[in-house]
């Protein structure tokens, strides 16, 4: 799989809008990737897998709730790894787990991650998966927005690594 034909697959599903957008941390953006649209797209869903999967190696996977669930789900099936979910807080209910799955001390985990803009949300699901005892230091993502995502994520001492960045995904626009 090329960038190109990443970019291609993610245009067909309709995931990439352009107009003004209010974004997850607050703020706005003349452009959207809309991750439910190219997670439900059988294509681009493969696409995805298959391009984490040549780069998750052994580790075990985690995917944050709701957004890169589907992401892991498939990267798993395709990588033959398994992997944990991490909700956003613990559930109030049940076994009250923050992290769904089994998990081992001092395992190594990478986290995939649907958009990255901040680094935010994937910030907080390596903080819950080292307090857990994982050891984790590469978070791969499908987009990186190029908005300080890398950078803040690099001063907890995690890698991020973007399928594609907006500077490709807008190139042709």
């Amino acid at each position: 799989m090329t960038d190109e034909d990443l970019i291609a697959a993610l245009r067909e599903a309709d995931a990439v809008r352009f107009g003004e957008f209010e974004l997850s941390h607050g703020g706005t953006s003349e452009y959207y990737v809309d991750k439910y649209l190219f997670e439900t797209d059988p294509r681009c869903l493969s696409l995805v897998a298959d391009a984490f999967a040549e780069r998750v190696g052994d580790a075990k996977l985690a995917g944050v709730a709701l957004g890169a669930v589907p992401l892991v789900a498939a990267t798993s099936v395709r990588a033959g790894n398994p992997y944990v979910i991490v909700r956003k807080r613990a559930k109030e209910y049940g076994t009250g787990n923050r992290i769904e799955g089994r998990l081992t001390e001092g395992e190594e985990v990478v986290v995939l991650e649907d958009v990255a803009t901040t680094g935010g949300s994937a910030l907080d699901a390596v903080e819950a998966l080292r307090e857990a005892g994982a050891t984790v230091e590469r978070v791969l993502v499908v987009v990186d927005r190029e908005e300080g995502a890398r950078e803040h994520l690099a001063e907890h001492g995690i890698e991020l690594e973007a399928l594609l960045t907006a500077s490709d995904l807008l190139a042709d626009r």
